[in-house]
């Protein structure tokens, strides 16, 4: 299997009927993929819903992988704009650590459907963009840590590195899997973890 990122669209969209007509597949492609999972969505499935002819959807993509490729982009994109915006804005308020966590469970609560095929069934071919999503959010955990008021001594990278997939995994968990636990306990609990860690190694500087 090929990859979305060798696969792009074959025609670039420069006309407005071009650029809507990728949108019509892109959003049939998605609501399959919700719909019918990623093993029984097809190019005919996508292109019936479209309200074109496989050969019209030909004209634009090669095949499924490269239309779902596609669809992830968009999503790890509003999902990292939403993050990011956040994150900016919590820089200099109270508790930043606490409201960036709670705007992380928010992005990954708006589209879990979606965050759960990205987790459960697409296979790793596709599945580069929660590579390129995880490595944005390190680039920003980096930055928190220069600017935090007792910067650690210890290299930024490593640390961004393990408190980045630290999070995700528990957010992702709480996000997909039913949990006893509640929301708020969550985000509390993530909060004294990532900040105990930091802290910690500002103090042993």
């Amino acid at each position: 299997m090929t990859t979305g990122a060798q696969h792009p669209a074959r025609r670039t969209p420069q006309q407005d009927r071009s650029r809507a007509m990728v949108d019509r597949i892109l959003t049939a492609g998605r609501e399959i993929l919700l719909e019918r999972g990623y093993e029984r969505t097809s190019t005919s499935r996508i292109a019936k819903r479209a309200g074109i002819s496989p050969g019209s959807l030909y004209q634009y993509f090669p095949d499924k992988e490269a239309i779902l490729a596609q669809v992830l982009d968009r999503y790890v994109e509003q999902v990292h704009r939403r993050i990011t915006d956040a994150f900016m804005a919590n820089l200099t308020a109270a508790d930043p650590v606490r409201r960036t966590i709670a705007s992380l469970l928010d992005a990954l609560e708006v589209e879990a459907p979606l965050l759960r095929v990205v987790y459960e069934q697409l296979p790793r071919t596709i599945n580069r963009q929660r590579a390129d999503f995880v490595r944005r959010v390190e680039d920003l955990v980096a930055t928190a840590l220069l600017f935090q008021d007792t910067p650690t001594t210890r290299p930024t990278a490593p640390i961004a590195w393990i408190l980045v997939r630290t999070i995700e995994a528990v957010t992702v968990g709480y996000v997909l899997d039913p949990s006893p636990i509640s929301r708020d306990t969550v985000i509390d609990e993530l909060t004294r973890l990532v900040t105990g860690y930091v802290g910690q190694g500002a103090s042993s500087a």
